[in-house]
């Protein structure tokens, strides 16, 4: 009993018309104006203002109309969404990523993801500046560290560490920072930022560093340190194979920061396609 009248309240809602909201609701406009006076009847409130020319709300009927229609709305996304995961991915996902983790991390398994699903188109754009998804049109970004855009909907899918790391052949020359102090007698290889982040007794530190070297490559810096130009603070995707190799060493484990999160970001919308999906999903599975 609850429920009978409610379509029919909001298509007339919707339309000011009965006889549009029979028309949609494909039933005649008789049945209209009874259901609605039965709903009126029940909740014991006047919805609407008739005349021979207008239909329109009452103040209650909009209080009203605004909670159906939330109700409404919810199980049309309910139905869409358990009918999204009988259906496979299929159609164009434009995305976006940071560069050198768009190349090294994500666009390989975009690429394995297509193979799975060969109705899936991708588009993809690298960039080290926030684009703005709705504005421009994109389903999906990737973003690293912390998050600062609360009118997206986010999921975490795995996350990074900085190491700070130099060359054995530095080291022997030039001796171990056994402290953050000490960092200023050294020559540290820059990047955009002329400060590094770590953790100090719980406590988020930035620390200011200097250097003869500034470059907007990650790539560029890890071949600095490696070359004993050096010491190079860099996420662990660029330098984690040489640490492992014995070409770089790991410095001020003690003061390394906590891991940040590396995210899918979408536009908060009801529900995900399959497509968008499947790829958020695939994406935080496989990558580590």
């Amino acid at each position: 009993m609850q429920w009978e009248g409610i379509n029919e309240f909001v298509y007339v809602a919707e339309t000011e018309s009965f006889t549009q909201a029979s028309k949609n609701l494909a039933i005649s406009t008789a049945q209209v104006s009874r259901q609605i006076s039965a709903l009126e009847t029940r909740l014991n409130v006047k919805l609407f203002y008739r005349t021979t020319r207008k239909v329109s709300l009452t103040e209650e009927g909009r209080l009203f109309y605004q909670h159906c229609r939330s109700v409404l709305d919810g199980l049309e996304a309910a139905e869409r969404a358990i009918t999204n995961l009988q259906s496979k991915p299929q159609g164009t996902i434009r995305l976006t990523a940071p560069v050198t983790y768009g190349e090294q991390q994500i666009l390989p398994l975009v690429n394995d993801f297509m193979l799975l699903y060969p109705d899936v188109e991708v588009s993809a754009y690298l960039s080290n500046q926030k684009i703005d998804l709705v504005e421009q049109g994109y389903d999906l970004a990737i973003r690293l560290g912390k998050l600062s855009d609360s009118s997206m909907m986010a999921k975490k899918l795995a996350t990074r560490t900085n190491s700070v790391c130099a060359s054995p052949e530095y080291l022997a020359k030039y001796g171990f920072p056994h402290s953050l102090s000490e960092l200023n007698k050294h020559s540290c290889l820059l990047g955009t930022l002329d400060y590094w982040h770590f953790r100090d007794e719980n406590k988020e530190r930035n620390i200011r560093v200097k250097g003869r070297l500034r470059y907007n490559s990650g790539f560029s810096l890890v071949d600095a340190a490696l070359k004993g130009l050096g010491i190079v603070q860099l996420p662990d995707y660029y330098v984690q194979e040489h640490i492992e190799s014995g070409a770089l060493v790991s410095l001020l484990d003690n003061y390394r920061e906590s891991e940040e999160g590396i995210w899918a970001i979408y536009p908060r919308n009801r529900h995900l396609s399959p497509k968008i999906r499947s790829l958020v999903d695939y994406l935080a599975e496989h990558l580590v």
